[in-house]
């Protein structure tokens, strides 16, 4: 099963631990990840999930497949830009958001249109109206991420 995860390109040391920690959790349990093959969060949740044998989806903006992590498996060229955030979570069965800048902010928003569980950890808050409109699961813990997305891509559950 495939299981997304999106956050920034140059996320914070913080973000990147909890992203390793959620590839390695995500390998553990037999998901493949996908997520845009570049730096930040991407390489993070990919090195995680090397480490356990995982299997890695790196979706990338150019048409350059070198500029992948060096721990993606499968790199995906497009040359379309930041259009590729769609196909990334699109292909995904859950998606984990971690941190994140606006590019994580139109992935998580093509997801939840899609129906596509989002998993939060410590990233965006949403609100509509100025009204509180958090369609996002809020967990604290990689660990919790990943059995919260791992559960809902079993059970199919669109939000």
């Amino acid at each position: 099963m495939l299981i997304a995860v999106v956050g920034d390109s140059s996320g914070s040391a913080d973000e990147a631990e909890l992203a390793e920690a959620v590839g390695e959790g995500l390998a553990g349990r037999g998901a493949t990840v996908i997520c845009g093959g570049l730096g930040g969060v991407m390489e993070a949740v990919c090195r995680g999930a090397k480490a356990k044998g995982g299997l890695t989806v790196g979706i990338l903006p150019g048409e350059d497949s070198s500029v992948a992590n060096s721990y993606v498996d499968i790199p995906i060229v497009t040359g379309v830009g930041y259009a590729r955030n769609m196909a990334v979570v699109k292909s995904a069965r859950a998606v984990i958001a971690i941190g994140g800048g606006y590019g994580t902010l139109s992935e998580i928003a093509y997801a939840l249109k899609r129906g596509i569980p989002v998993i939060g950890l410590n990233t965006w808050l949403l609100s509509r109206l100025g009204q509180e409109d958090d369609p996002l699961v809020r967990v604290h813990t990689a660990t919790e991420a990943v059995d919260t997305a791992i559960s809902l891509a079993q059970s199919g559950v669109e939000r």
